[in-house]
């Protein structure tokens, strides 16, 4: 029975390995190289999509001062605050500009990479893609979803996946293309639609 399953919310598992990851980053800050965000600076924070920088400001938590970033995520008017000096370590990062752009609708019309058959495994994959927070796997996995969505149809736990990951790409090229969401679906949907000629079975890889 390849797509039926049974798990638990993924935006709540989402947000408590979130939490574990912010718990971390006092030991991981030191190591990643510090980037200068200021208010009005559009970005994106991973597994939420892009957003704008709101507010930089001194805040006392626990007894500790610290300067924060609040960033307001566009898609779902979310707010998040991150300490300014681990912004770099949680993932924080500027929207991606135009050369990324187009390597990015690159990965959205090549070939469909590898997936493993069983859908639980399918999972687990995709969502350690979309994990590393980088644009490049998030493309990936969503040209993947689209086409195995086209071919084979989703499961019922994959369709929540990849409506979460096209929303978090949706996102950032809104602000990358200066487009509105209609606008950027339609862009998406017709890159992807482009290179689905060129597309291999989704379905491969180990039971």
């Amino acid at each position: 029975m390849d797509d039926a399953e049974h798990f638990e919310d993924p935006d709540a598992a989402e947000g408590a390995e979130d939490q574990e990851h912010l718990d971390d980053l006092d030991d991981i800050a030191p190591l990643i190289p510090q980037e200068n965000f200021e208010i009005g600076d559009s970005v994106v924070y991973p597994h939420h999509g892009a957003g704008k920088v709101l507010k930089k400001e001194m805040k006392t938590v626990l007894g500790e001062s610290r300067e924060y970033l609040t960033v307001k995520i566009l898609h779902n008017d979310m707010t998040v605050m991150v300490p300014t000096e681990n912004a770099a370590a949680a993932g924080l990062r500027r929207v991606m500009d135009e050369d990324t752009i187009l390597k990015v609708t690159a990965v959205l019309q090549d070939e469909c990479s590898e997936m493993p058959k069983n859908w639980n495994r399918r999972f687990k994959h995709n969502r350690d893609k979309i994990k590393t927070g980088d644009i490049y796997d998030l493309a990936d996995v969503v040209r993947n979803l689209a086409v195995r969505e086209h071919q084979k149809g989703l499961s019922t736990g994959e369709k929540q996946m990849f409506t979460r990951a096209r929303r978090i790409l949706v996102s950032e090229m809104m602000y990358a293309l200066s487009m509105d969401e209609e606008q950027v679906d339609a862009h998406l949907s017709s890159v992807i639609l482009e290179g689905a000629g060129n597309a291999t079975p989704v379905g491969v890889g180990s039971e």
